[in-house]
């Protein structure tokens, strides 16, 4: 049975509010800390991974005609490290998963409150 336009705005609302909270939650769990630190730290090391997974993950099932009319989130680089720490899970670069927390997740949570709180009412 096919989704009608309401459905699939709402389903991407609500995926795009799991990216949110996810990326809120990765940048919640290293607070404080350094790269160092959270490397050494491999509860915290691991739910920052998993949360970035989840953003990755639900970014997955957004719809192609939000995923074009959101052109600030980038769309691409977020499946395309999903994907690297999923497969990857034996190699991850603590390095790069600092980077994403400092450099491309604040960014991102500021781009998808953005989009929310823009959102077309049903």
């Amino acid at each position: 049975m096919p989704r009608d336009s309401k459905q699939v705005r709402e389903e991407d609302r609500v995926r795009l509010t799991h990216m949110l909270e996810s990326a809120q939650r990765a940048v919640r769990i290293a607070s404080g800390m350094t790269e160092q630190s959270l490397g050494a730290d491999e509860v915290r090391l691991l739910a920052v991974v998993k949360s970035i997974e989840i953003v990755g993950e639900a970014s997955t099932k957004v719809s192609d005609e939000t995923c074009a009319r959101l052109t600030s989130i980038p769309w691409r680089a977020i499946r395309a490290a999903r994907n690297r720490m999923v497969h990857g899970y034996d190699s991850i670069d603590v390095a790069i998963v600092w980077r994403t927390i400092v450099d491309h997740l604040p960014p991102l949570i500021h781009a998808i409150e953005e989009a929310i709180a823009s959102w077309p009412e049903a």
